[in-house]
């Protein structure tokens, strides 16, 4: 009997499916649901829920007693323990978050750029005690959309810009509806006459936010600093001076990153 052989195309194809599934999990620190999994994915039910079965067989996910929801397994923080080393941003941004977090009273954050989306990967807490829930680790968002995003999108080459832009519908997703193309290509003017981008409450009502980006070796925008509060923290005559702590913080770190190995993944 013939040994069975799987396309290389199939096989790329339960790839991208079981890294969509990992990504999806891994934006809410709840985790999420069957139900809103397969919405999400577009894959159909039984597909799913294979694919979740696998994934907790080998420790990468777990199912949540309570909740019923899949979050991320014990396998996914030993494999995140290893990669850590070789993306040091807890070195390198963490003392500019504080700064940001105790010289505002804000939320402070770290967004990095993966492909065509802005990722949290470090989060510092202000003292102010009314606080968005926007942000937090995980959490991604489509290039243009939010501050991190905006700021990093904004200084992309224009090639790159008038490509996502072509395609903004599609690109932006659900949040298409509070990111209007033209509202989007307005925050990008005004990012980079400033240097940094504000969010007028656009992802969430009422939350507000502001960004800069920070810049690899080769000038390249690889990820953002960024605060996040409620509207009235966020005024016009505070916007400078957040403004011009958030390019400071965020030029230390530029100088701080590696030549030879970013911390970044495209």
């Amino acid at each position: 009997m013939e040994a069975q052989v799987v396309s290389p195309v199939q096989g790329t194809q339960v790839v991208g499916r079981v890294a969509s599934l990992l990504r999806l999990v891994g934006r809410k620190p709840e985790g999420s649901s069957l139900a809103g999994l397969v919405r999400e994915s577009g894959l159909t039910r039984p597909t799913v829920h294979r694919l979740l079965m696998s994934l907790a067989a080998e420790g990468l996910l777990d199912r949540d007693a309570r909740s019923g929801n899949w979050i991320l397994g014990p396998e996914m923080f030993l494999l995140g323990s290893v990669a850590a080393a070789r993306f040091p941003f807890e070195d390198i941004a963490r003392p500019s978050l504080r700064r940001l977090a105790e010289e505002t009273g804000e939320s402070a954050f770290y967004s990095i750029r993966r492909g065509q989306e802005a990722v949290c990967v470090l989060r510092e807490e202000g003292s102010f005690p009314v606080r968005s829930f926007v942000l937090h680790e995980g959490v991604r968002f489509p290039l243009g959309v939010a501050s991190a995003g905006t700021a990093m999108m904004a200084f992309l080459p224009d090639e790159e810009q008038a490509a996502i832009l072509s395609n903004w519908d599609q690109h932006a997703g659900t949040f298409t509806t509070g990111h209007r193309k033209d509202v989007v290509a307005g925050n990008l003017e005004r990012t980079r006459l400033h240097g940094y981008a504000v969010n007028p409450g656009l992802v969430l009502e009422g939350s507000w936010g502001m960004g800069a980006a920070v810049f690899d070796q080769q000038g390249r925008p690889v990820g953002a600093l960024s605060l996040t509060g409620i509207e009235p923290r966020f005024r016009p005559e505070r916007q400078e001076f957040l403004g011009k702590l958030l390019l400071e913080e965020a030029h230390r770190m530029s100088a701080k990153l590696p030549a030879e190995r970013p911390v970044h993944v495209l």
